[in-house]
């Protein structure tokens, strides 16, 4: 059975499709997922992209027979491996499509980094979160970057040294994720989400993902400053830009709704 399944069109799903282990991950899922969203952030047909799962559980981390394989692995072995982790995280994190968590079940440790290296997420009411890596002897350093812009430093100092399971309710108080919703409202939610993706600038939503990582905890000093004003003078200048105003401006639909 693939360990993944892959629909493409103006909003692709990528979902995880490892039910019997709850969609823990190991080296071959690794590798593809990279390979997915490597391939549709490239891809010009797709507009939006969304991480979903099969089965009970969302993610539940790393795989119990990869990690059996691990404990045997030399330093130089455990770099190489956690450096595929890694890059898996940055290419999701980095794509030039809006990207969508669709999250049915449980997050666990390394499932946490999947979310949070995200642009957005959608959880089902019964959902539970947990960083349990402390609780192995482990800690959670490859997806560290990202579930700490996800939910904050303060939420991060309490989950991170505590490995306490918490609900979809404090998932939505910390910012982790963006909406909590019934199962039966799951799907529906999701469509409001990429509507909204779908009804924006292809140019400017991919623009503005690399503006976000460009301003995201900088100082406000002179260079970030003209950095942003150089960013705008670019994109007033640009053929979706002029399109955006001028079709505002005559009260109809931009070229790219049409």
């Amino acid at each position: 059975m693939a360990t993944l399944k892959i629909e493409t069109g103006a909003v692709a799903t990528v979902t995880l499709n490892r039910p019997e282990v709850r969609n823990a991950f190991n080296d071959e899922v690794i590798a593809e997922l990279t390979q997915a969203f490597t391939a549709l952030g490239q891809d010009p047909q797709v507009r939006a992209i969304v991480l979903a799962a099969e089965g009970p559980a969302f993610c539940a981390g790393a795989d119990l027979n990869w990690m059996r394989r691990m404990a045997d692995y030399t330093h130089a072995e455990n770099l190489a491996d956690a450096a595929q982790l890694a890059e898996m995280l940055r290419v999701i994190y980095t794509c030039p499509k809006p990207t969508v968590a669709r999250i049915q079940g449980d997050v666990y440790a390394g499932g946490m980094g999947l979310v949070a290296a995200c642009d957005m997420a959608v959880s089902v009411d019964t959902g539970n979160y947990c960083l349990s890596e402390v609780k192995l002897g482990l800690y959670p350093a490859t997806i560290s970057p990202y579930v700490l812009r996800a939910m904050g430093p303060r939420a991060a100092h309490r989950y991170f040294l505590t490995a306490e399971r918490f609900d979809a309710a404090e998932a939505l108080r910390i910012g982790f994720v963006h909406a909590v919703v019934p199962a039966d409202q799951l799907d529906d939610k999701l469509a409001e989400i990429t509507k909204a993706l779908l009804n924006a600038s292809p140019n400017a939503v991919k623009a503005c993902k690399t503006l976000l990582h460009d301003v995201a905890g900088k100082d406000i000093d002179a260079p970030l400053i003209a950095h942003t004003v150089e960013g705008i003078a670019s994109i007033r200048a640009s053929s979706e830009g002029k399109e955006g105003v001028q079709s505002f401006l005559q009260k109809r639909k931009p070229s790219w709704l049409v």
